[in-house]
């Protein structure tokens, strides 16, 4: 099993500039033509002022720090046998194009399921006015043990 003198383990934040285009083309990659997420007449007239990004969109800039916890040196995780559990996100406030997104990332829970193991890793994404916009928490499953 991971040890779990790890939960709690912090990593070095991440910075992601939200792009309109990037925001544009998510949109499209997953089926969802709101206007809110391409249009910029609908943006602007909207109560946010200017576009917003999907949802989803989180994934791409909360879980950044993922990567970091993957190749620790010290979890030594065996990545041969990792798979993605699960994901859930907290919205707390929209993106909007042009925002720069810096989140911090922990892990905050390690368990044995059977012959499992999971290990939890949150990311605490804020806006540039230090204002939290989402909470995202992803589960990892490492197969037949670490």
């Amino acid at each position: 099993m991971i040890d779990q003198k790890f939960i709690g383990k912090e990593y070095p934040a991440t910075e992601y500039e939200i792009g309109r285009e990037k925001m544009k083309e998510y949109a499209v990659a997953i089926g969802d033509m709101n206007p809110m997420y391409q249009d910029r007449e609908a943006g602007k007239k909207s109560k946010y002022g200017d576009n917003i990004a999907p949802p989803s969109f989180a994934a791409v800039y909360n879980l950044m720090g993922c990567a970091q916890m993957f190749f620790d040196p010290e979890l030594k995780l065996n990545m041969g046998m990792l798979v993605h559990g699960e994901q859930d996100f907290e919205f707390v406030k929209p993106v909007k194009p042009g925002d720069v997104i810096t989140t911090t990332g922990k892990i905050v829970d390690i368990m044995a399921k059977g012959s499992n193991d999971l290990i939890v890793f949150e990311g605490r994404s804020v806006n540039r006015d230090g204002e939290l916009v989402t909470v995202g928490r992803a589960t990892f499953v490492i197969r037949g043990g670490n």
